[in-house]
């Protein structure tokens, strides 16, 4: 396991983490979900519907997995084993993925537009300016616009073990460079 994904999935956590309390909890990805359909108040219902499906099939994958003694809550050690492990989180995963993407392709044409990936990553908790860097990552259209299926296979690389030099890592820390 790369010390990249290990420092992108921190983030994740700590983003997740939406009541600070160092665990991961129901009410977290309820908050989460929130947020980021509130973000895109032009996105149609049913986009909103699957986002905030997704956010409850994360939650289910990761209490399926790793909430042995039934309290309801993962740390951060629990959530690293899970998330960092393909066979275990693929399935949550590839919906997240799917679902963000979806939302953000407001016009339904395959892309997503810079505002609206800005407004989703910044609901998330991202920083503004690793936000732009992966978004130039992302390669995006002469009329700033990326393709929605290059976003969601970006959030399934985020996850990789076994990646490094990802468009991703420009989200960890400072704008990182490749």
């Amino acid at each position: 396991m790369r010390k990249e994904a290990i420092d992108r999935v921190r983030l994740v956590f700590e983003l997740f983490d939406v009541d600070g309390n160092g665990y991961l909890e129901p009410n977290d990805f309820d908050l989460m979900a929130d947020r980021v359909v509130q973000a895109v108040p032009d996105a149609e219902e049913d986009a909103k519907a699957a986002m905030v499906a997704a956010f409850g099939t994360y939650w289910s994958a990761l209490e399926r997995e790793l909430d042995a003694n039934g309290d309801g809550r993962i740390s951060f050690e629990e959530y690293t084993a899970c998330v960092l492990a393909p066979e275990r989180f693929d399935e949550a995963l590839d919906d997240f993925a799917t679902s963000l993407a979806d939302l953000g392709d407001l016009a339904g044409d395959g892309f997503v537009t810079r505002p609206v990936f800005v407004a989703l990553m910044t609901a998330i908790g991202f920083q503004l300016p690793n936000i732009h860097a992966l978004f130039e990552e992302f390669g995006p259209t002469d009329d700033d616009r990326v393709p929605a299926a290059t976003w969601a296979a970006g959030i399934r690389d985020y996850y990789a073990p076994d990646k490094a030099g990802i468009p991703g890592d420009r989200l960890v820390g400072g704008v990182a460079t490749v």
